[in-house]
């Protein structure tokens, strides 16, 4: 009985690694839509990959681990005697390890959401300086001012400080460091940083990988504003109770909060207070589509946070 458990938790454990080992874009290959379709926009290419801090670092085996295990696994397939040999022999393919394929979440990618006047805007706010706070990330972000409602919230809040919001709606890890390294991130020094990116990537990209996309983020903006303090958000819960994507997310926050050294960057996580006690959003927080706060979530969202920016911006 024994050995029948520890062949199928073996099975079942290498299995689900293999299978997560998805085949690699092409480096110079257009990239799959990332967010809204823009037509008058080039295809995205996929860019060069960028660093990644070691915390949130996937480990990838090198040439000869890959050989030592899978000739382990070939090995201990062949000398199996129980009645789960043929089933082995079967799903051994799907068992092996695979080499490892490029992140393209930890990539420098222009998105669409990065192309033509949005982004150019940026770079020109960017270039002129006297900013202060500096908000990242997508659409979660980028909503603080759509609307007189969640403006006013904004203003509530922010409206005191000399602020730049460089956030996109859709967007991804991989645009944002893009737009970091070509005159996003250029030309002025704010005091502190408040960045929450990651829930666009969720489609594509496995936990880890979207962790190293965060990641390398955060590496690029203390390249960027070596002085700067980084709010790193734990990325919002989304959707309801039960979605596997909620415990993507969960995994994704887990990883990234290794981030946090007290001295640049400091993680924090403020999910839970959109929630009630079932882990639905509160009622009139966010929209319909359980992604999108509306004006009172972004007020639970800036009394959460304003003391700790006060905090780094001293």
């Amino acid at each position: 009985m024994k050995r029948i458990q520890h062949v199928s938790i073996a099975l079942l454990a290498i299995a689900s690694y293999a299978l997560a080992q998805a085949p690699p874009t092409a480096a110079n290959a257009p990239g799959p839509p990332q967010g809204p379709g823009r037509a008058a926009f080039a295809p995205v290419v996929i860019g060069p990959p960028a660093p990644v801090p070691p915390e949130v670092q996937i480990p990838r085996p090198t040439p000869d681990e890959l050989t030592q295990v899978n000739g382990a696994l070939q090995a201990w397939i062949a000398s199996d005697k129980s009645t789960f040999k043929p089933l082995l022999q079967k799903f051994q393919p799907l068992m092996m390890l695979q080499p490892p394929h490029a992140n393209n979440a930890a990539s420098y990618t222009q998105t669409q959401q990065r192309q033509g006047p949005r982004h150019l805007g940026f770079a020109e706010i960017a270039a002129k300086g006297d900013i202060d706070l500096l908000l990242h990330g997508d659409s979660i972000t980028d909503w603080w001012v759509q609307g007189d409602a969640n403006k006013a919230m904004f203003d509530k809040y922010f409206g005191s400080m000399k602020t730049a919001n460089f956030a996109v709606a859709g967007d991804t890890t991989q645009g944002v460091l893009w737009g970091l390294k070509n005159g996003e991130g250029q030309g002025f020094q704010p005091k502190a940083v408040m960045l929450m990116i990651g829930t666009n990537n969720t489609g594509q990209f496995t936990a880890p990988e979207i962790a190293e996309g965060v990641g390398a983020v955060v590496l690029e903006m203390r390249k960027d504003f070596p002085n700067a303090r980084i709010l790193l958000l734990a990325i919002f819960p989304r959707s309801i109770p039960g979605d596997p994507v909620r415990d993507k997310i969960a995994e994704v926050n887990r990883i990234i909060s290794r981030l946090d050294d007290q001295q640049h960057v400091f993680y924090m996580d403020i999910g839970a207070k959109f929630l009630d006690d079932r882990g639905y959003f509160l009622p009139g927080t966010f929209r319909a589509d359980n992604l999108h706060p509306q004006a009172s979530g972004y007020d639970i969202w800036g009394a959460a946070v304003k003391d700790k920016l006060a905090e780094l911006m001293k």
